[in-house]
């Protein structure tokens, strides 16, 4: 378990999140990360969710017209 203690940062809070957490995430100063409320709690990651529900979307589409995709790249 890591604590992790809230700091004033002008207006707003935030958390300074350890170095060894933020090489599992991959991430560095100035990346984006999405908060995600879980059932279990919040989760913290480096992957936007609405990006990857997309990218389902048109790997689907792509799987299911893969014909008339070949035929337009023609």
């Amino acid at each position: 378990m890591i604590s992790l203690k809230l700091t004033q940062i002008g207006n707003s809070v935030g958390v300074a999140l350890p170095k060894a957490v933020l090489e599992r995430l991959h991430a560095s100063k100035g990346d984006n990360l999405f908060l995600i409320e879980t059932p279990d709690g919040y989760m913290l990651t480096p992957y936007d969710p609405a990006m990857a529900e997309q990218l389902e979307a048109a790997e689907a589409v792509m799987r299911e017209d893969r014909d008339v995709l070949k035929a337009l790249a023609k």
